[in-house]
């Protein structure tokens, strides 16, 4: 698969209630001046091409994000105060274009190394998730795996974990139409690692875990995030003052 034909997503229809801001988590700014959306966007054009198609899923104060980016596409979840992101997920694929899809949680902020690094898996068309193995944290998404090195269990309550997922994720033009099915089964309140994992226990689906540990990626919810995130920008910067 070609630059030109990646498509990616971001999902910010979520309230974002932990931060404690009064605008949506993607439209917090970073100490660089930019906002984490702005961030994201800068790091999808700057590793996949400039006419890379992202579309951005909006639901709490919508028009605020729509009136910072005009010149993205944009799904609508109007039941963003009752759902969680597995329908944010589903209104994203069910409304995108041909072909596979790559997606970043609205509020994670990544080295853009994690794109150069994902690329070969977005090339060959494979479905994955980005983990952390240096890191297991009781209240992130954990996942364990088979005996050939594919996802078997990926939520919250995985005991024995390997690992947390980190918010960016893959899934192949052959697998889409399987996760849409099994994300249309999910509650409205569960997080879309749900749909991944009930299509790899019901439907056979293959997701393999691409440890991405060497770079930073921070989802922010609290302030020391944020700082943390802060961080990143800096030490990025330093280390390629381009931006490149």
């Amino acid at each position: 698969m070609s630059a030109a034909q990646v498509q990616a997503v971001v999902l910010a229809a979520g309230l974002g209630t932990r931060l404690g801001r009064p605008l949506p988590k993607s439209q917090t700014r970073l100490r660089d001046g930019r906002t984490i959306m702005q961030q994201q966007v800068d790091n999808l054009r700057g590793v996949l091409g400039g006419d890379v198609r992202i579309a951005v899923v909006v639901g709490f104060k919508a028009n605020v994000v729509m009136e910072a980016h005009p010149d993205l596409r944009f799904a609508y979840n109007e039941l963003f105060d009752s759902t969680n992101t597995s329908k944010s997920l589903l209104r994203a694929l069910t409304t995108s274009h041909r072909g596979g899809v790559l997606w970043v949680n609205g509020d994670v902020v990544f080295d853009p190394r994690v794109l150069r690094h994902v690329q070969p898996w977005i090339e060959r068309d494979e479905t994955f998730v980005c983990v952390n193995t240096a890191a297991v944290g009781e209240e992130e998404v954990k996942y364990t795996v088979d005996a050939d090195g594919y996802v078997r269990e990926l939520s919250k309550t995985v005991e024995g974990g390997l690992g947390e997922a980190v918010g960016i994720n893959y899934v192949s033009a052959a697998d889409k139409a399987l996760l849409v099915e099994e994300l249309r089964a999910c509650a409205d309140t569960d997080y879309f690692e749900r749909g991944l994992e009930t299509a790899v226990a019901r439907r056979g689906l293959r997701v393999r875990p691409v440890d991405v540990s060497p770079f930073d990626v921070v989802e922010v919810d609290f302030e020391e995030d944020l700082q943390r995130a802060d961080r990143i920008e800096a030490e990025h910067l330093r280390l390629d003052p381009a931006g490149g």
